[in-house]
């Protein structure tokens, strides 16, 4: 699975927000290969996205309309969709650009038409499905145009539109959830699941699975004992947040090495991992992601910004007001930094991109009186 394009409009906080997943050139000598589609070298595609910006930029909400868009697919629930509009009195839109398995190029164009108490029905959703095939010499602007020939207005039932779809797979982890998927206990799995975590608390001794619980198994921090079943962590108040979260990156790092969902979403997983173990563990999820497959990676961390990546890689995002409203958009860094020995780091510190917080209304508070 492999997401292309995506403009949305009255999702969340977007309106009239677009961000696009193809690059112009190869790059030579790229850590990430190959950033095509397999046996169309000239279909490329951002097979990593590191999505960077302060705080309420969209990140989080960016995978769950992702999300909400492949369950609307799969399910067809128009609920997945609506529950993630805006402003009901308003129409919503989305158009999305995707590729499954075969080669071929796939365009999703949905209206949700406005409802005044909020109770939507089939009715209320408008939508158009249309496919290309993806030649040997195409690029994905040569598909992209052929689509806009195809589509020029959502005007179908969803139940018909979308059986044109192929099943896909997908994975997301957010840094709020509370329950954690469960990998199939392995004896692979248990040994990514022991690396990452003692790379994370040398203080752990081992794992071991519980033969007669299902899904079970007992994490031995010195002479503690924590029970894990169902992908909850029995007693959490035992154990550092660092090795929680430990314990949702091993899953999701061997749904990657195991390459059945084909599309990861990982959202500020990281944020009680150090630095340096965050970006030795996102460097492996890039080089075990198979051709074909897309990772999106979002974070805080500017120290990833140093990680030997293209700069195509990297997207920011950027939130402002403009009158009464406010604008979320995507600042390409590979759009102001031309040259290989540009630093990206120093030119985000120096907020080049304008996506740090805007921090003069916390400084008033210097010079509150109580």
């Amino acid at each position: 699975m492999i997401v292309m394009d995506l403009k949305i409009d009255n999702f969340f906080a977007f309106n009239n927000f677009h961000i696009n997943m193809s690059y112009p050139k190869k790059i030579v000598d790229s850590l990430i290969n190959p950033e095509h589609l397999q046996d169309r070298p000239n279909f490329r595609y951002k097979k990593v996205n590191i999505i960077l910006g302060a705080n309420a930029t969209g990140k989080t909400s960016l995978g769950r309309i992702l999300m909400s868009s492949f369950n609307f697919i799969s399910r067809k629930e128009i609920v997945a969709l609506t529950d993630c509009i805006n402003d009901h009195s308003k129409e919503a839109s989305i158009s999305l650009d995707f590729i499954i398995n075969e080669n071929k190029l796939y365009r999703l164009l949905a209206r949700i038409l406005p409802e005044g108490d909020n109770l939507y029905n089939e009715d209320n959703v408008k939508i158009k499905v249309a496919s290309v095939n993806i030649n040997k010499r195409d690029n994905y602007e040569i598909c992209a145009k052929k689509l806009d020939k195809l589509i020029e207005s959502a005007d179908y039932g969803y139940l018909e539109e979308l059986d044109k779809v192929s099943f896909f797979g997908w994975f997301f982890i957010y840094a709020n959830d509370e329950k954690f998927h469960q990998a199939p206990l392995s004896e692979e799995y248990f040994k990514i699941l022991e690396t990452v975590l003692k790379a994370l608390d040398p203080s752990i001794k081992g794992i071991e699975k519980i033969e007669d619980v299902e899904n079970s198994y007992i994490i031995s921090i010195g002479n503690k004992k924590i029970l894990v079943q169902d992908g909850e962590i029995v007693k959490k108040n035992i154990i550092s947040s660092g090795t929680a979260s430990g314990i949702a990156i091993a899953n999701f790092l061997a749904e990657i090495i195991e390459g059945k969902c084909g599309f990861y979403y990982c959202d500020e997983k990281f944020s009680f991992v150090h630095s340096e173990v965050e970006k030795a563990i996102l460097n492996i999820m890039i080089s075990r992601l198979p051709q074909n497959q897309q990772l999106f990676f979002t974070t805080h961390n500017t120290d990833i910004l140093d990680m030997n990546l293209p700069k195509h890689s990297f997207t920011f995002l950027k939130k402002y007001k403009v009158d009464d409203d406010y604008v979320i958009e995507c600042v390409y860094p590979a759009d102001y930094l031309k040259r290989n020995t540009d630093s990206l780091k120093l030119a985000a510190e120096n907020d080049l991109f304008l996506s740090s917080p805007d921090l003069d209304n916390l400084y008033t508070l210097l010079e509150l009186k109580i």
